[in-house]
């Protein structure tokens, strides 16, 4: 997998087959935005994780907020 290298990775996995690591949340600034990816939470049920729900929750905020110059 290719990253952008303005990716601030949070999170990553490592694939038990072959060991690649990969990233699983980042974020980044694009222009006066803001760019937030989570690959976790596919089922209802994965949020039941309170570390899982916090990425989430934390992303969004981070997100929502305006205040990029």
């Amino acid at each position: 997998m290719h990253v952008d290298p303005s990716n601030h990775v949070l999170a990553t996995t490592t694939f038990e087959f072959n060991g690649a690591t990969m990233p699983v949340a980042w974020k980044k600034t694009w222009g006066k935005g803001r760019v937030f990816y989570c690959s976790l939470g596919h089922v209802a049920k994965d949020f039941e994780s309170p570390e899982a729900l916090a990425i989430i929750t934390r992303g969004m905020l981070w997100a929502g907020r305006a205040d990029v110059r």
